[in-house]
């Protein structure tokens, strides 16, 4: 039977099955991993193989000059680049989280490199002790690292986007620490990482930033020489220097396996196999060994890396990829031989339809009540497959008993057939990324697309994003990118085709992000086609400025009519562009116009009159100097006979100049000439009576004013110079006489002439100043006996108000 065989292949650890099946033959040539430094992405993510500098190897007909090859976990040469970076000796290599290879030399400078050996900029170092006293080892975890140097310092980069280098506690030791291992910082109370230290007899210390502290003095009774702790950072695996496997705590505190290995001398490598098992590794020998039972043993007649993934550990030789790891329980209960539970049952049972065989019925009878456990095991064993043609008859049986089971979920195996189609669609040679469901749930689909698109691999990652029904749009603006940049040959015109034939593909994509590639590649042209077809103008205006193309910018702005953009736009034209140059740009758009004038109006009065005086807008300019003029008046100085008010008056006459050349402005050029007039008047009226009181006060103020200080001669000089009315003239100056009170003057005014106003505007001036007796003089002189009945009645209201005001 088929389960024999597929359980044939399994190895007992204990009461634990563990499988080892072949992911791939390795289609490198020539590649021998006990020559080489070897780096390999956990996720079945690439490996990086490069010549180790630290050994004599002998070369077959290659290049003393040593190159750095990146391949798939499959083999495939992914891409190479000499390696020509000074420093001295590479002391380790390793891949982060988003996939960029970190390599560290000698002198502590980092080089990083993408998954296409390019070198990404700026490289970084670890510091001037680390360059002084050289690095001699280091261990990485995520996307950060900790280095020891031959004088035993220790530091730390925690995240290589921030690669600031930390200088941890000196741990005080004077020989090189038998082995060395690390917390990571999410798993330390501190939340810094912890950096465990193999040294002494029976010691290990434990170096944070802050301080050291010595682990495990009562419990190890020797020194230790391998490490590693588990991925939950919880236990610690290590080998002690009498021979015994040691699995403790993190923190040394207890012992939770102790177990004696076949070998004293240390093993090459240690390395964690899911949480179950622990994996040694010997020249020739890979021992696991479990919490108890006896270990199962694995050999091998070529060098392997062992390679620790979150539920198994992969296997690289120099002729295939292997993944170790434990039987999923579901597998077990259908394959384990001899096995009656329901899963096995439904199983056989389908083998018996597909004979046609009447046992398939008995089967399904027996586990009636059990069926939907047998479904969901059939699909969870299919999900932990690699073998295509396995996956498929686990889900035809699963398939086969949900038609006889209806409280089964029904999109459960349509969910697990999705997900297999992925990972096998990934698992495949010319991909190379092999990916376990396990590993696929906790990397997710979003980063697996990821790592395609930056594998150049679009069309798979294309397909896969519209199977799962996720945004295609991060891939197209990728390919998008990526063909402009491949693509430097390629005429504009015929490369805008192709990138918008895919490019349609996805509504709402960001052509001006693609746009702004063009432009970073020296597509400028390319660029500004591209940004046509970006329907945002938030998105087309900016990238338009950015690439020179101003004046469509300005058009687009003003077309949609946002401010901010039109502004955005008139600021760069601004900054960038010969005054006249930007007046005609400006002027060809009413909004943009608008926009400007009123922006100067606060902020540039000077541009603003160029701007004016270049388009003709000749009153324009009049109004701002006027404007200006009465800035100039609000200067606290501009008093007491200042000589602002000279440049004041030039102001006001240039502006009359102005207004006289336009037919349209005779007011406003006559306004001006007059308040020239006036301000001159009364600043030599400040300057005589060295009084602040004449200056922007109106005719009349100031005819009343000079009155009131005695001055009529002044008082005179601007009725006349001003053409004020006769009437309008006996009033100010009955009012006036009456507010100082100078009711001689006041009579013989009166009797001067018949004044034109009349006598009423005397009683009414002196009823003001509250001079009854006076009033009375000029009552009988009233022609209109109405007007003299009202008066005195209006005496009397004033002498009532008078009382009880007081």
């Amino acid at each position: 039977m088929a389960n024999v065989s597929v359980a044939a292949e399994w190895q007992l650890l204990y009461n634990r099955y563990y499988r080892k099946p072949e992911l791939y033959p390795m289609r490198w040539k020539h590649i021998d991993l006990a020559r080489n430094k070897i780096a390999a992405s956990p996720f079945g993510g690439p490996i990086a193989v490069i010549r180790d500098d630290s050994k004599i190897v002998q070369l077959h007909a290659e290049s003393a000059l040593r190159k750095l090859r990146l391949f798939s976990s499959s083999g495939n040469l992914l891409a190479d680049t000499v390696w020509r970076h000074p420093g001295g000796r590479l002391i380790a290599m390793s891949w982060t989280d988003d996939q960029t290879l970190v390599c560290v030399v000698q002198d502590g400078t980092v080089y990083r490199y993408d998954i296409h050996a390019n070198l990404i900029e700026p490289n970084f170092s670890l510091g001037k002790e680390c360059f002084e006293q050289n690095v001699a080892d280091c261990v990485f975890w995520g996307n950060g690292l900790v280095c020891i140097t031959e004088q035993n310092q220790l530091f730390c980069i925690a995240d290589f986007r921030n690669p600031n280098s930390v200088k941890l506690a000196d741990p005080g030791i004077e020989d090189p620490p038998h082995c060395m291992a690390v917390i990571e910082p999410q798993y330390t109370l501190s939340g810094n990482v912890e950096v465990l230290l193999g040294v002494g007899d029976a010691v290990v210390l434990a170096v944070e930033e802050d301080g050291v502290q010595q682990l495990g003095v009562d419990l190890l009774r020797g020194p230790l020489q391998k490490m590693v702790v588990s991925r939950d950072g919880k236990w610690l695996a290590s080998f002690t220097h009498d021979g015994r496997l040691l699995v403790t705590t993190s923190d040394l505190t207890e012992v939770i396996i102790e177990r004696e290995c076949e070998s004293a001398l240390p093993p090459e490598q240690l390395a964690w196999c899911g949480m179950d098992a622990v994996l040694l590794y010997w020249d020739d020998m890979l021992l696991m060994m479990g919490p108890d039972g006896d270990p199962v043993h694995y050999l091998y007649d070529e060098p392997i890396i062992l390679i620790p993934e979150c539920d198994g550990v992969r296997i690289l030789s120099n002729s295939s990829m292997e993944f170790l790891q434990r039987v999923p329980d579901s597998t077990v209960s259908i394959f384990t031989i001899g096995s009656t539970s329901p899963a096995a049952l439904l199983y056989d049972a389908l083998d018996h339809f597909d004979r046609r065989s009447s046992k398939a019925d008995e089967n399904l009878r027996l586990i009636r009540s059990s069926l939907p456990e047998a479904v969901e095991a059939c699909v969870d064993a299919a999900g932990h497959e690699f073998d295509v043609s396995r996956q498929q008859t686990l889900l035809r049986a699963a398939s086969y008993g949900q038609a006889f089971c209806s409280n089964f979920q029904r999109d459960r195996i349509q969910e697990m057939c999705k997900i297999l189609r992925v990972l096998n669609a990934v698992h495949s040679p010319e991909i190379g990324i092999s990916l376990s469901i396990q590993q696929y749930k906790l990397l997710t689909a979003s980063v697996l697309i990821g790592r395609l698109i930056n594998a150049h691999q679009h069309l798979l990652a294309l397909r896969i994003s519209e199977y799962l029904g996720m945004n295609q749009e991060v891939v197209i603006m990728h390919w998008a990118c990526s063909k402009i940049t491949a693509s430097l040959a390629i005429p504009d015109a015929t490369l805008l085709e192709i990138l918008l034939d895919k490019l349609k593909l996805c509504k709402g994509i960001s052509y001006a992000a693609v746009a702004a590639h063009a432009d970073k590649n020296g597509r400028r042209k390319l660029a500004a086609l591209l940004v046509e077809h970006e329907p945002r103008s938030s998105k087309q205006v900016p990238l338009l400025v950015s690439i020179g193309e101003e004046d469509i910018a300005l058009m687009k702005a003003t077309e949609c009519g946002d401010t901010d953009l039109v502004y955005l736009v008139l600021f760069h034209i601004w900054q960038k562009r010969q005054p006249l140059e930007f007046f005609g740009t400006v002027q060809a758009r009413p909004l943009a116009r608008d926009l400007f004038i009123t922006y100067a109006r606060c902020y540039k009065h000077e541009f603003l009159k160029d701007f004016f005086l270049s388009t003709g807008q000749l009153q324009d300019v009049a109004f701002l100097l006027w404007k200006e003029s009465w800035e100039l008046g609000k200067n606290p100085m501009a008093s007491k006979g200042s000589p602002l008010h000279g440049p004041r008056i030039k102001l006001i006459e240039k502006a009359q100049n102005l207004f006289a050349e336009t037919k349209e402005h005779t007011f406003e050029s006559k306004a001006a000439e007059e308040h020239a007039k006036l301000l001159r008047i009364q600043h030599e009226l400040e300057v005589t009576t060295k009084q602040a009181i004449f200056v922007d006060s109106s005719i009349s103020d100031t005819i009343r004013t000079c009155i009131v200080l005695g001055n009529h001669r002044a008082a005179m000089r601007v009725k006349t110079e001003f053409k004020v009315s006769e009437k309008r003239w006996y009033w100010l100056k009955v009012f006036a006489l009456a507010t100082i009170k100078d009711w001689v003057a006041l009579e013989k005014f009166s009797k001067e002439k018949k004044p034109p106003i009349g006598y009423r505007p005397f009683v009414e001036a002196c009823i003001e100043a509250d001079e009854k007796a006076e009033a009375i003089k000029y009552i009988p002189k009233i022609a209109d006996p109405r007007e003299r009945a009202e008066l005195p009645m209006l005496l009397r209201r004033q002498k009532m108000v008078n009382y009880l005001a007081g």
